[in-house]
């Protein structure tokens, strides 16, 4: 199958190019070449085009309570009092139940021209098929039209010295030889091209450190992506400290687990030495800058983590808004208010957060034909100087999504998206 995309611009090398075509072959890139030498191209007037945006960091269950926690509760109200909400939506859904509301987040996704999702999933039961919830998940995904990372969370305690919360019990894999079985079972019922499987020890707190000495070890032997939560919490930190006398980060390069297939989701109460830690074994972070916002987390150090050579990659984690390039730009914003200072990440790094280095995350095929085009004509970039389109484009510019060289978005319209907002709705709230 042979398709040729010819846009007004193409973003290529960091910057806007004109008169580019590209080709696509079976679902590949197979070359980009001058559009003239291309007569029957697709011509994309009024259109630029960009590498498709990629979404490391995805709970999509947690957009069926989006809205529900904004109202201030009687006393604290923080990271772990929303967390009470979450399990009461996580205990709630059933299989069928989180395959529609998988479907809404990642149809959102794909209309604000995300192309992949990693899912970072750990509600595996409580059913007789361990993956069952996980290949719903991959079937929703692939209804909608986007690749999925299935990233298969492994979970065996509360923490250390914690009471285990009922809802957590559909979360447990308790030993690392079930866990990683249920992963081979999971990885020979994907396709490996569209969807394909990662590994994620859900937190230093969740998983004890044998567990995750003999995960790590066979994710090294079989060169999967690995993502972790680290440091999203400085209770995270303090009972890390008080189970093993060092930070997580400090944990994971004292045990040789961090490498450059691992990432570390959040990464918000770092040091130096653990940014230079994640730098030497060349780690990614993933940021999310809209729930860490919501949630009050913190703001992740991205100008010192990308001095050090450390890449950044982007979530929707929470489903709060799902909007890649606001998260883009909410790296720098973030920044500016800590450091009264502007200009601290340059913009063609903050794109490739979006693009590239969360690609290299999920291990997505680097020759991928996956696109968005954006309206040249739409309010949000009208007149706006092409080389800071992140920090104005709304995803109401984005006009089309393109996946393995076929239409996903056209016109700014998904096929299916009248079925899928009425089965979300008919989800008992």
């Amino acid at each position: 199958m042979r398709r040729v995309f010819a846009p007004e611009l193409l973003y290529e090398d960091g910057g806007f190019q004109t008169g580019r075509a590209v080709v696509c072959e079976n679902g590949r890139i197979a070359a980009v070449v001058e559009a003239n030498l291309e007569p029957h191209a697709l011509r994309l007037v009024g259109r630029a085009m960009l590498p498709g945006l990629v979404n490391a960091h995805s709970h999509s269950f947690q957009r069926v309570f989006r809205g529900e926690t904004e109202q201030r509760r009687a006393g604290r109200d923080d990271f772990w009092s929303w967390r009470e909400a979450m399990y009461r939506a996580a205990g709630r859904l059933s299989a069928a139940d989180l395959y529609r509301v998988a479907r809404l987040a990642f149809l959102e996704m794909a209309l604000a021209g995300i192309t992949t999702v990693g899912e970072f999933h750990y509600i595996h039961g409580p059913d007789e098929n361990p993956n069952r919830i996980a290949l719903e998940i991959v079937c929703a995904a692939r209804s909608v039209g986007i690749r999925i990372c299935l990233l298969r969370v492994a979970y065996a305690r509360a923490g250390f010295n914690r009471e285990l919360h009922p809802v957590q019990r559909r979360f447990l894999e308790p030993s690392p030889e079930r866990f990683l079985r249920h992963v081979e079972e999971l990885r020979s019922q994907l396709d490996g091209e569209y969807s394909w499987a990662g590994v994620a020890p859900h937190s230093v707190r969740a998983v004890p450190l044998d567990y995750l000495r003999e995960v790590s070890q066979w994710v090294e032997r079989e060169k999967l992506p690995i993502h972790m939560h680290v440091a999203e919490q400085p209770r995270e930190l303090e009972e890390c400290r008080a189970e093993y006398g060092v930070t997580p980060i400090a944990l994971l390069a004292r045990e040789g687990i961090l490498s450059s297939r691992f990432t570390a989701v959040h990464g918000i109460h770092l040091s130096a030495e653990e940014v230079q830690a994640l730098a030497h074994a060349g780690a990614s972070v993933c940021a999310c800058p809209t729930t860490e916002r919501n949630l009050g987390d913190g703001i992740v150090p991205a100008a010192e983590l990308l001095g050090a050579g450390v890449r950044i990659a982007l979530g929707s984690d929470s489903q709060a808004q799902i909007d890649l390039l606001e998260d883009a730009r909410e790296l720098e914003y973030h920044l500016r208010l800590k450091n009264l200072e502007r200009g601290l990440i340059a913009p063609a790094d903050l794109f490739r957060a979006a693009t590239e280095w969360g690609a290299a995350s999920l291990q997505v095929p680097p020759d991928a034909a996956d696109f968005f085009t954006l309206d040249l004509r739409d309010p949000s970039i009208a007149g706006v100087p092409l080389e800071s389109f992140v920090f104005s484009a709304s995803k109401s510019a984005v006009a089309d999504v393109i996946v393995g060289g076929e239409f996903v978005v056209r016109d700014r319209r998904h096929d299916l998206a009248g079925e899928i907002v009425d089965e979300f709705l008919a989800v008992d709230p």
